[in-house]
């Protein structure tokens, strides 16, 4: 098992990781029997928490397949690993301004993690591969 395979079980965790904070906090008003309900996710943290929940999930069918994809094209291991580190640390630095309220930066992070998961993508083409 590569470090790049181990980044996408981070990947998993972080998206569970992100949605934990706004169940916590509202314990007493979370319903398990009702976990989708929309008026738990109230504007301000809990929506926040929802947000960087729901955007770790739709980044993660990429980044999955750019590592498979760098992976199975024998593209070198240190770079892959590299890039994938690197896209996970964005992504936790992303969710991290997202539950902080700091739009910006958030924006900011979602573009450098977006970038290093095109590059990741991209290392077979320029290898020729």
């Amino acid at each position: 098992m590569t470090i790049a395979d181990l980044c996408l079980l981070g990947m998993i965790a972080l998206i569970i990781a992100s949605i934990a904070p706004a169940k916590i906090a509202g314990r007493r008003e979370y319903d398990n029997a009702n976990p989708r309900d929309p008026a738990f996710y109230t504007p301000g943290f809990r929506a926040r928490a929802l947000g960087a929940h729901l955007n770790g999930q739709e980044a993660f069918p990429f980044f999955a397949a750019a590592v498979v994809l760098a992976e199975t094209r024998g593209m070198p291991q240190g770079t892959v690993d590299g890039l994938a580190v690197a896209f996970l640390l964005a992504r936790v630095a992303y969710a991290g301004a997202y539950l902080g309220d700091r739009p910006t930066l958030r924006s900011v992070l979602w573009f450098v993690a977006f970038a290093l998961n095109v590059m990741l993508f991209l290392l077979p083409a320029f290898a020729g591969r």
